[in-house]
């Protein structure tokens, strides 16, 4: 009698043990552009470092992260490369118009590595026999890719250089075509390319639409709107605006001289 209630009492324990253990928080989850990937992997780690709560990152090109978060993919957070697919994400429903926030404009760079025999100091010298294949993201559905092409087109190259142009799927992608010679220079965010070896020249802001980038919550995600609004509103505070500035990204309303750029 005494061994079957005291095994009653272990079995008990137990229980209330396994009941009352903390839960621990799912990790946010975040769906980001490519142009992102060096600086939001700062930018979490040191939001778990803050908070304790980890971040989750899928890097991608903007416009397909938007159709997969219209299609219920379960993300907590978008953060994309232009304001109008974040606005395309409210209006699908998926996530939430309110707390919609710009976070920073980027820039574009031409890129070459370190190895390069010629790195090109102006869009006109992508007209030069010696480059042969120029990398873009896909300007369908990659800001940046779009960005490259409105600079090319603007100034007046793009009849020109077309038939060099290559297409990555994002401007990450893009960066590697570029690494493993594939292409001869690549048109990619500043971001990328200032903390990867090789040389770069800036495409000045004039000549190209503004890469004005927002974050929103999003309803999908396991973590909930509150984890979501969490994160967004580390990114927007004044330690994650010193990360965004460390990558080139200029901050919401920012222009090149108020940056002292």
């Amino acid at each position: 009698m005494r061994r079957a209630l005291l095994l009653a009492l272990m079995v008990a324990a137990a229980a209330c043990s396994k009941h009352s253990a903390p839960t621990a928080a799912a990790p946010i989850t975040v769906a980001a552009a490519a142009d992102l990937s060096f600086a939001f992997k700062d930018l979490g780690d040191a939001y778990e470092k803050a908070t304790g709560h980890k971040v989750v990152f899928s890097f991608g090109s903007t416009g397909l992260l938007e159709k997969q978060i219209a299609e219920g993919a379960p993300f907590d957070v978008f953060a994309a490369a232009n304001i109008s697919y974040a606005d395309d994400a409210a209006k699908t429903g998926a996530c939430d118009a309110q707390s919609e926030a710009l976070y920073a404009t980027g820039r574009i760079v031409m890129y070459t590595i370190e190895s390069a025999t010629f790195s090109p100091k102006s869009l006109s010298e992508l007209g030069d026999a010696r480059v042969s294949k120029i990398a873009i993201a896909n300007p369908e559905h990659a800001p940046y890719g779009k960005a490259a092409k409105q600079a090319m087109e603007r100034a007046g190259l793009w009849d020109t250089v077309h038939g060099k142009v290559v297409y990555g799927e994002n401007v990450q992608q893009t960066l590697q075509f570029a690494q493993s010679g594939n292409a001869d220079v690549a048109i990619v965010a500043l971001s990328l390319a200032t903390v990867t070896p090789g040389h770069s020249s800036e495409i000045p802001m004039d000549q190209y639409d503004r890469i004005d980038q927002a974050l929103i919550v999003c309803k999908n995600g396991k973590a909930g709107a509150d984890a979501g609004r969490g994160f967004v509103d580390f990114v927007k505070s004044a330690d994650g605006h010193a990360i965004m500035k460390r990558f080139g990204f200029l901050l919401p309303g920012e222009s090149m001289a108020k940056s002292g750029l």
